[in-house]
């Protein structure tokens, strides 16, 4: 990674602006790039002047020493102008790499900063795109830097060496490049318009095959794999046909690029003949602004392909910075008053919703996403009123927050690694931890189930693992952490009835003293709160223990008791029933 690379400070006004921070974060090498690019191409239109010099000077009056010592410097020069293009290569490679790393470096801190919001803010497919092509694209358009500007260098110097055999030839020459780069004009702009619109269909398609990869089993459980299948086939079929447009758009201008300037060289080589037979020119000058046309055919070359790359990351660098550009549904974090001392009440005005410090609480909806809203904004996943001790959220530091409070999502991400370093996050828990933790998830028979324990690896969203392992998996992540507040949705959603009894009680154990809440529908969990927020419309509508809510019947009554659970809350303790061994 180059130093210059500053992830909080890229240049979002545009994607010209964004290309040229890029350059300006490696400038030296850009320079260097610049320096190799102009002298090797500069180079190439030597040795047409070294082979007339040769002619006119050493055959036409037969001396063999002049042929020679013009022989000798063509071999010098040629040896020079592989040295430049090695140089130039690899200080291409490296800008080019350079620009990669440092875009993924930035995506990555955006990704960071975005957190929970990210789904919010970008589909999986954009995300797909922009890692895999986007950036790739801007980064390989940066090597203009060396070819584009030896190109306009090696241009001017070529009509120079030109004029001082011909003025005509040297107008003719500093005409015809541009008029060249006119005609070529046109398709480069239909070209960015036909790339947009491929770029937008391929961020949908990459949307869409991450939903099916991931809901596959779901998929196959329903018979719905076929009906997907046939709509991605079609939308496939709908993307080639747009790749068809850009190939098509982009051949002719790769054509162009060659055949456009073997057409322009064979013109100014009919003129320049004519002017030969006229005497106006001499034979070797003839092979002198023959081989100085014929060099132009590289940079010309160049500024075409040059213009067709710097069209595609225009298109590119655009999502690049859009994405870049996205701010989060929260505040900054820059809040400058601390969070309270010690344990607090949280409250969340919206619905009425206080969580009283040290205190087992659950949250009940008929709607769980009334429960998630509320956890969303006692955890500051969003911006709203509740407070920390009487003090808004949003004043408090965000880096505090996310220290102290930790909401557990029944479907956070598990990346791919060992189940230690899983299990880990971004802690230190040593085994004895790590094992707790295990032991308050009922999460002892995953670990037994894999063949190196906890050294096992647990392959990318944890897709060797079954629904109901991932979330005690999940649940034991959250108790490695050991937060102040707990804020778990649904953590035991998955889970049989007896499993689900086992954790209520050891999560209930393990976390005595300190904040814990939990959203849930289920009588096994309930029945371990010390207090049970009811909530309709996403107002809290009634309050107290599991029992007293029962008794009261009514709605809450009605939600909970679907008479599909066993009575384990009523009879002897689950978790003694497991430790007498009984099978489950």
């Amino acid at each position: 990674m180059a130093r210059g690379f500053d992830p909080a400070e890229p240049d979002l006004r545009g994607p010209v602006r964004y290309m040229l921070w890029l350059v300006r974060c490696q400038r030296r090498r850009a320079l260097l790039g610049a320096f190799y690019g102009s002298f090797w191409m500069v180079s190439l239109a030597v040795p047409p002047l070294l082979i007339a010099r040769a002619i006119d000077g050493g055959l036409e009056k037969g001396d063999a020493s002049a042929v020679w010592t013009w022989a000798l410097a063509l071999l010098a020069v040629g040896v020079l102008n592989a040295w430049l293009a090695i140089g130039r290569h690899r200080t291409m490679t490296r800008i080019r790499m350079e620009a990669l790393f440092g875009t993924n470096r930035v995506v990555i801190e955006q990704v960071k900063r975005l957190g929970a919001d990210l789904d919010r803010r970008v589909s999986a497919g954009e995300l797909a795109t922009i890692g895999v092509a986007d950036i790739v694209i801007t980064s390989a358009a940066l090597t203009v830097t060396g070819p584009g500007v030896g190109a306009v260098v090696s241009y001017i110097v070529v009509g120079f060496l030109v004029a001082d055999v011909s003025v005509l030839l040297a107008v003719v020459v500093l005409l015809g490049v541009p008029a060249l780069a006119i005609l070529v004009g046109p398709l480069l702009g239909r070209l960015l318009g036909a790339q947009d619109s491929y770029r937008d269909d391929q961020s949908r398609i990459s949307a869409q095959l991450i939903d099916v990869v991931e809901g596959l089993r779901v998929l196959n459980s329903f018979g719905g794999k076929r009906r997907h299948a046939s709509r991605f086939r079609d939308q496939s079929a709908r993307l080639r046909d747009r790749g068809y447009e850009v190939a098509a758009v982009t051949s002719w201008i790769s054509g162009l690029a060659v055949g456009l300037p073997a057409v322009f060289l064979a013109g100014v080589t009919w003129l320049a003949a004519r002017l030969a037979s006229e005497g106006t020119i001499t034979t070797g000058e003839l092979v002198a602004v023959y081989g100085y046309v014929a060099m132009l055919v590289i940079p010309v070359s160049s500024l075409i392909e040059g213009a067709d790359q710097l069209s595609r990351a225009m298109v590119s660098a655009r999502r690049i910075v859009g994405f870049l550009g996205a701010e989060p549904m929260r505040a900054s974090g820059r809040g400058a008053v601390p969070g309270p001392a010690h344990q607090a009440e949280l409250v969340d005005p919206a619905s009425g919703v206080r969580v009283e410090p040290g205190r087992f609480t659950a949250l009940v909806s008929s709607r769980p996403g009334t429960s998630v809203a509320v956890i969303e904004r006692l955890g500051r996943l969003v911006d709203s009123d509740a407070t920390w001790a009487a003090t808004r959220l949003t004043s408090i530091p965000l880096e505090e927050i996310r220290e102290r409070i930790l909401v557990a999502d029944h479907e956070a991400h598990l990346f791919a690694g060992t189940l230690r370093r899983v299990l880990q996050g971004n802690t230190d828990a040593d085994d004895r931890a790590i094992e707790d933790a295990i032991h308050v998830a009922a999460a002892e028979d995953v670990v037994q189930a894999l063949p190196h324990g906890l050294d096992s690896i647990i392959d990318e969203r944890a897709r060797n693992l079954s629904g109901g392992q991932r979330q005690r998996v999940r649940l034991a992540r959250a108790l490695v952490a050991d937060p102040e507040v707990l804020l778990a949705v649904e953590p035991t959603s998955s889970l049989d009835a007896f499993t689900e009894a086992i954790v209520g009680e050891r999560l209930r154990a393990s976390r005595a003293g300190r904040t814990t809440v939990v959203t849930t529908t289920s009588t096994l969990i309930l029945a371990q709160a010390d207090v049970v927020l009811f909530l309709v419309d996403g107002v809290v509508a009634a309050a107290g223990t599991h029992e007293a809510l029962l008794a009261a019947g009514g709605e809450y009554r009605r939600l909970v008791s679907r008479g599909d659970e066993p009575d384990l809350a009523t009879g002897p303790s689950a978790v003694a029933v497991l430790d007498r061994g009984v099978p489950t």
